[in-house]
């Protein structure tokens, strides 16, 4: 058994509450005296913070000094940022609240690091903008291929690269994809070439072969001399040897796709012109033996090669439609680029080099 004392006593008397109040009375005639340091610490940050806003304003300048408005802009944002701040830190050492200041910073980097985990996509896609904006990959206009996107470009934004596609949809791909991704631009080198493969019969002479479907190919209009025309055994199947045809088009004069679909018909009717055969492919079945086949005599439905309806070739060298390039999707592209309200933030800049 412990027996405990209570030897605590209250004082309750008027004197001891007046020097309580007393207490607080003194701190508020500090806090009074303190006014004058406090409204100097906040007119030196509103000064501070004022000469940074005049400084982020000047937009001709900092125009002059990035290469593009997006740049501009962000490098006077951070400007005004860095004024204000600096603003706030010198007011608080005015203040002697060096402590509260390192405490509020600490705070702020914590969530700084969250945010950044939070929102990591998005800074991806806004440090990508820069990037691509300041690399300049391609102009507007140009006819690129963006992993499996394909279509002319729009512009660049601060979020997206917009696309027209060839069938005229418009396609916004994140900057954070694109600066990652491989791009082919056909418009870059005028000179594309296209190919295509024709297979001969096997016993024919594949040299001949090769040398008159490049003649057919030179006699094109459309084909360049240089890069001369070619053609290679590209392989040796079974009932044909495959040669593969190569020729060289200027893209500004000649739409890709045209020239090819004028190239073949052109060897083909070439090569069947010389005597050499286009064999379709051959198979060999194996029946067996012991199983009966029902088989039917049709020989009287087959129509003879000679009394089927022949189709005149056109000659070497004759064209039966244009090969020049459709404007219709640049056209739109640059109707798009007059007419939509996004024209000013446009990050591609043709007065810059390209990468």
């Amino acid at each position: 058994m412990v027996t405990i004392e209570n030897d605590i006593e209250r004082d309750i008397s008027v004197g001891e509450s007046v020097q309580s109040l007393g207490g607080l009375s003194q701190n508020i005639s500090n806090f009074v005296r303190m006014l004058p340091l406090v409204g100097a610490a906040l007119l030196v940050a509103l000064v501070i913070a004022g000469i940074g806003y005049v400084l982020g304003s000047l937009r001709w300048f900092w125009r002059r000094v990035a290469p593009n408005t997006f740049l501009s802009d962000l490098i006077a944002s951070a400007v005004r940022f860095a004024f204000v701040a600096s603003g706030i830190v010198i007011a608080l050492q005015m203040l002697g609240a060096g402590a509260l200041l390192g405490a509020v910073l600490g705070g702020a980097g914590i969530i700084g690091i969250a945010l950044g985990f939070a929102m990591r996509d998005t800074i991806e896609n806004y440090v990508a903008s820069i990037m691509l904006s300041v690399r300049q990959p391609f102009r507007a206009n140009d006819w690129v291929v963006i992993d499996q996107y394909e279509g002319r470009v729009i512009r660049l934004t601060s979020r997206a690269t917009i696309l027209m596609t060839l069938d005229g949809n418009h396609l916004r791909i994140p900057n954070s994809t694109v600066f990652k991704a491989v791009i082919l631009n056909y418009t870059r080198n005028p000179q594309r070439r296209f190919d295509f493969d024709l297979g001969i019969d096997g016993e024919a002479d594949p040299n001949a072969a090769r040398q008159l479907g490049v003649d057919a190919l030179g006699k094109l209009g459309f084909v360049l001399d240089d890069p001369a025309p070619a053609a290679r055994l590209e392989n040796v199947g079974d009932s044909n040897i495959v040669i593969k045809f190569l020729g060289w088009i200027d893209q500004d004069r000649t739409d890709w796709h045209k020239a090819r679909s004028q190239a073949i018909p052109a060897v083909k009717a070439a090569l069947e012109a010389a005597g050499f055969a286009l064999p379709e492919p051959i198979f060999r079945l194996r029946f067996d033996s012991s199983a009966p086949l029902a088989l039917r005599d049709v020989t009287d439905k087959v129509v003879p090669a000679e009394t089927r309806p022949s189709i005149a070739a056109p000659a070497i060298g004759e064209t039966s439609e244009r090969t020049a390039p459709d404007d219709e999707i640049s056209e739109m592209v640059e109707r798009e680029r007059r007419e939509a309200p996004e024209a000013d933030k446009d990050l591609l800049d043709s007065g810059r080099p390209v990468e």
